[in-house]
């Protein structure tokens, strides 16, 4: 059963009406356990204090934030949720907003928002008016050690709930500077536009697949089994000299790779086959 993220109230002007929201998805990869490479035996993460050089139980443990190099101020459980804010349990809009005003580079994590243990009118009215009005709420909500700025948009008869990045959070000194001054012909535009074009299709997740992950398990099979493991060919990139010649041969490249890919098996259907 999925499990509970947060629970509490959505307060819309001088309404409110109980939500939970739950996880909408998380990256999924293979993990590994760490063995120790001598006898591959189980390595066990061990809690040590350093100052009494032995280990410690889990329960020994608190909070501390170092406020000078090797000063501290603990801080305890029941005092976090002392001073948590108003939006622990009630989420309040703050604004109504077009999904195209806030740029996706904000978007954090994505949750699902179910009304209470019932569905409520509130809940129904809020989410068919976004829906007619084309409207996203702004809202704040405090989870996971912190406070969150949100978008809850409708899609079809749900909510989906967005927690956003602060501008502060997005590392500005990553961006690096584009050159402006590249001179491009109007050929060169209708080549890049037509290739856009030909490419272009509805999008469908369906579709894709994790190749990392099935090589990974590939691998894995191969090595209890004893077999070989086979290796990856990577693609040599060499770098455009004409980049006339290079648009052309990507339609023609694209336009036949269309082709083969409507009678080309998901990877998992072929294992499944085989």
């Amino acid at each position: 059963m999925a499990s509970v993220v947060w629970k509490g109230y959505i307060s819309f002007g001088l309404v409110s009406f109980p939500v939970r929201l739950f996880s909408a998805g998380r990256a999924e990869a293979i993990h590994f356990h760490m063995l120790h490479r001598k006898d591959q035996s189980r390595v066990k993460e061990v809690w040590y204090c350093a100052e009494e050089n032995k280990p410690i139980e889990r329960s020994d443990i608190v909070k501390g934030y170092e406020v000078r190099k090797g000063e501290y101020v603990v801080v305890e459980d029941e005092e976090l949720k002392a001073i948590a804010p108003a939006t622990a349990n009630t989420m309040e809009v703050l604004q109504f907003v077009h999904d195209t005003d806030v740029d996706p580079i904000y978007f954090e994590s994505s949750y699902y928002v179910a009304p209470g243990e019932e569905l409520t009118k509130p809940y129904s009215v809020f989410s068919k008016a976004m829906k007619e009005t084309g409207y996203s709420a702004i809202a704040k909500v405090s989870m996971h050690g912190r406070e969150h700025v949100v978008l809850i948009r409708s899609a079809k008869d749900d909510l989906i709930l967005h927690t956003l990045f602060y501008p502060n959070e997005l590392h500005q000194g990553n961006k690096q500077s584009t050159p402006t001054k590249a001179v491009t012909s109007t050929k060169e535009l209708a080549l890049a536009a037509q290739l856009i074009k030909q490419l272009a299709a509805p999008f469908k997740p369906n579709e894709f697949h994790d190749t990392y992950r099935v090589n990974v398990e590939k691998l894995i099979e191969q090595k209890e089994k004893g077999q070989k493991v086979t290796s990856e060919p990577k693609p040599k990139r060499a770098p455009v000299i004409d980049l006339m010649e290079a648009l052309k041969k990507s339609i023609k490249s694209s336009d036949t790779s269309a082709k083969s890919a409507k009678v080309r098996p998901h990877p998992a259907k072929r294992r499944k086959a085989a």
